[in-house]
């Protein structure tokens, strides 16, 4: 199976990352997609070029993708100024067919970030048109609709999750892989007074426990046609 997060920033995958590499371990081929250039997130470096920023952003996720096999794809649209726009659309759908997508994880429709609620919308609308032969890119049409879950957000937001998975065997790979993003373990440090250990180690146990594991990642499906499917994809 092609798994795909595909996500408004570098280090979003944060929330799936446990699953991915669950999913990994089931032989399946992994990927990551992200929107924007990540150029914005340099609280501690404020001065920093965009151009700069976005090279780091991409760089570390490289780093991340290539350390487990899997593919990058970067569509750098501008940090912080994602739109929904006919460029936008038929770039989502053509790296949604050119990683033949069948299990996609992507952010919940309310977050904390405007980009992370633009690429939900994002998704939800390019899932459908990637497995219809009427917008036209390099990669042919998927040949179903892929499933799609949404991660949970961050902030003091409701999330209905319904679906868990147990990553109590992958969470220290999953912290050492996201610490890869070293601009942004330094950029939270400073933001929010917490890295990739503690953001990853609080939720996870949070939701381990409400399960019965230590460590679990939550999820809920993306309510579409064709997003939800009527036999198990989570691994």
């Amino acid at each position: 199976m092609h798994v795909v997060s595909i996500m408004a920033h570098q280090d979003d995958e944060m929330r799936c990352l446990g699953t991915m590499l669950k999913c990994r371990a089931r032989g399946d081929t992994l990927h990551f997609i992200t929107i924007t250039d990540g150029s914005g997130g340099f609280v501690q470096r404020p001065d920093i070029s965009r151009e700069e920023g976005a090279r780091i952003r991409h760089e570390e996720m490289s780093s991340l993708a290539k350390a487990i096999g899997a593919d990058y794809i970067n569509i750098r649209e501008h940090d912080e100024f994602l739109y929904d726009t006919p460029h936008v659309r038929y770039a989502v759908v053509e790296a949604l067919r050119r990683t033949k997508a069948e299990l996609v994880f992507t952010h919940y429709e309310e977050d904390y970030n405007n980009d992370h609620v633009t690429t939900h919308h994002l998704v939800r609308h390019c899932a459908m048109h990637s497995c219809l032969p009427m917008m036209k890119t390099d990669s042919p049409p998927l040949p179903s609709h892929p499933a799609i879950f949404c991660v949970e957000p961050h902030g003091p937001i409701p999330f209905p999750a319904t679906h868990f998975v147990d990553i109590t065997e992958f969470e220290e790979e999953k912290i050492e892989l996201l610490k890869r993003h070293a601009s942004q373990e330094t950029a939270m440090q400073m933001a929010v007074k917490a890295g990739f250990d503690k953001l990853c180690r609080r939720p996870d146990a949070y939701w381990g426990e409400k399960v019965g594991c230590e460590y679990a990642e939550c999820f809920v499906a993306m309510k579409a046609r064709g997003a939800v499917k009527p036999y198990n994809v989570l691994p």
